[in-house]
């Protein structure tokens, strides 16, 4: 029988799996820059949004006018920025493992290769984490919708 741990075994990267791993490199370097020019976009917005704004008119149809607008304003700049920021990590951890694969595939060096993996793992491990804790509000959101829902319900 075929020993088939790979821990006692020299992991070897063959040519197949070279050529996935620069093709995947390629596809997140790519990924990376889209990201960071949308984390631009929105730290960009997040500034724009609030001064255009203040200068709706307040009313019957445009509630969100006047001193209202502005206050509104400084909320979305505030939640725009640390949107921006909350997804530039990612874009980060993605274009360091591109650029680190390519170095590691070129150079063959297995130390270049493991910090490039890192990097991968960094952003799963973020994406991972962003994606429960996004879960967890919806799970609340709905709790409270329904709570909401069954207290309005109940006094009518």
């Amino acid at each position: 029988m075929q020993n088939t741990d790979l821990l006692s075994n020299d992991l070897a990267v063959t040519t197949i799996s070279r050529r996935y791993l620069s093709e995947t490199a390629k596809w997140a370097k790519l990924l990376a820059i889209l990201g960071f020019i949308m984390c631009g976009f929105m730290a960009i917005a997040a500034f724009f949004l609030p001064f255009l704004m203040s200068f709706m008119p307040a009313g019957e149809m445009t509630p969100m006018g006047g001193a209202m607008g502005r206050g509104l304003g400084m909320i979305m700049t505030v939640m725009y920025l640390g949107l921006a920021l909350i997804l530039f990590m990612p874009c980060l951890y993605l274009y360091r493992f591109s650029t680190k694969m390519k170095i590691a595939l070129l150079q063959s060096d297995s130390e270049v290769l493991d910090t490039s993996f890192s990097n991968m793992k960094s952003f799963f491990k973020f994406y991972g984490i962003i994606t429960i804790i996004t879960m967890s509000f919806y799970v609340l959101i709905l709790i409270i919708t329904i709570l909401g829902a069954s207290i309005f319900n109940s006094n009518f």
